[in-house]
């Protein structure tokens, strides 16, 4: 089951991420760049990163010249992120294409793949919640509310990962279609971005 595939991978990526803890280490990834398990490795690496990444940027004594560039690599990661968001739905698209829709066939509130971005960031909130829950030098309220947390977090999991499932069997079966928007981000782009092209124009 494809959320079943998705959940391992997410696990492996984090867990590798964590052999370093740094924002900076490269991503070893172990499948074959025409697999889709390459591009889910990929995919939450670059989560994991950012995720690391918004904790850095958010240190209160961090620098007003390290802290804008650290910004400006979040955004780059985010375009990064949702550009592989939209190579995992041209995966599916592919390979679904040939599945005929019936008549009465609906389109789904978001794509496989954005749905597969959310459980993602989910499996890092369970990871790193789950390390607050067992963190020895903290308060047992803490840890107490942070297993609380966790345990409704592995909850979504379950929901979620029922419903990403679900959606390929419908999809597969042509009850729901595959229609994908593109998410036409602006702020990146310097002909879209009016801060950007007013200073191409000085």
């Amino acid at each position: 089951m494809l959320a079943e595939l998705c959940n391992l991978i997410f696990d492996q990526s984090i867990s590798d991420y964590h052999v370093h803890d740094h924002v900076d280490a490269i991503a070893l990834n172990p499948y074959p760049v025409e697999k889709i398990e390459f591009l889910l490795y990929q995919k939450n690496w670059i989560d994991t990163v950012q995720w690391h990444l918004e904790d850095i940027v958010r240190n209160p004594e961090i620098s007003p010249v390290d802290g804008l560039a650290l910004k400006r690599r979040i955004d780059a990661s985010n375009q990064e992120r949702t550009d592989m968001v939209e190579y995992i739905d041209s995966y599916f698209l592919d390979k679904y294409k040939q599945v005929k829709s019936l008549s009465e066939a609906t389109i789904n509130t978001e794509s496989l793949a954005w749905a597969i971005d959310r459980l993602s960031i989910l499996a890092l909130k369970i990871f790193h919640m789950r390390v607050e829950a067992q963190r020895e030098n903290a308060a047992e309220a803490h840890r107490k509310s942070c297993m609380d947390k966790l345990n409704i977090l592995l909850e979504q999991k379950t929901d979620l990962s029922l419903a990403i499932n679900t959606l390929v069997a419908d999809i597969e079966s042509g009850k729901k279609y595959m229609k994908v928007y593109k998410q036409m981000k602006m702020y990146n782009d310097p002909s879209l971005n009016p801060v950007l092209y007013h200073q191409h124009s000085k």
